[in-house]
């Protein structure tokens, strides 16, 4: 089941991110997609903040990943949309399992190196509103479910 979400300002999409983090677990995989300037880095900031992270994230677009580790648990953010679909030898996976929790933005460009249970998000921009989003969330898997049932 999709759930279907629209905010309004970058204040709405942080507080949906933060909605998500309150249900947060070890090994969770958050796969964000969604055109330049929707929101990705924006949501993964707002996530951030309400594990206590205490560093500014930042788009990892140059660094392709980048791990946060001052929160209540480790943040892995990635973005890999420069990998061009080639994941090669970062050993991506890895992290799905490091206890942490790991958002990758552009995460459709690299189907083949996601996990089966994790949320997938699609951010779409408004045509008629610049701060308007439309967040459509998928879970995959029962953990996922469970966490889209009890916040959203």
């Amino acid at each position: 089941m999709d759930y279907k979400i629209t905010t309004y300002s970058e204040e709405e999409t942080i507080e949906l991110a933060q909605n998500l983090e309150s249900e947060k677990f070890p090994n969770m995989v958050i796969c964000l997609e969604g055109d330049l300037g929707s929101g990705k880095t924006v949501f993964t900031k707002g996530f951030a903040q309400a594990m206590e992270i205490s560093e500014e994230v930042t788009s990892p677009t140059f660094n392709i990943i980048k791990e946060y580790t001052s929160g209540e648990m480790p943040l892995f953010h990635m973005d890999v949309y420069r990998l061009d679909g080639k994941v090669g030898e970062l050993g991506i996976e890895d992290y799905y399992t490091k206890k942490g929790v790991t958002i990758i933005e552009w995460a459709d460009m690299i189907p083949d190196s996601l996990p089966t249970s994790r949320l997938d998000i699609k951010i779409k921009n408004s045509f008629d509103d610049e701060n308007k989003r439309v967040f459509v969330i998928t879970p995959h898997g029962k953990k996922y479910e469970d966490l889209c049932e009890a916040v959203l």
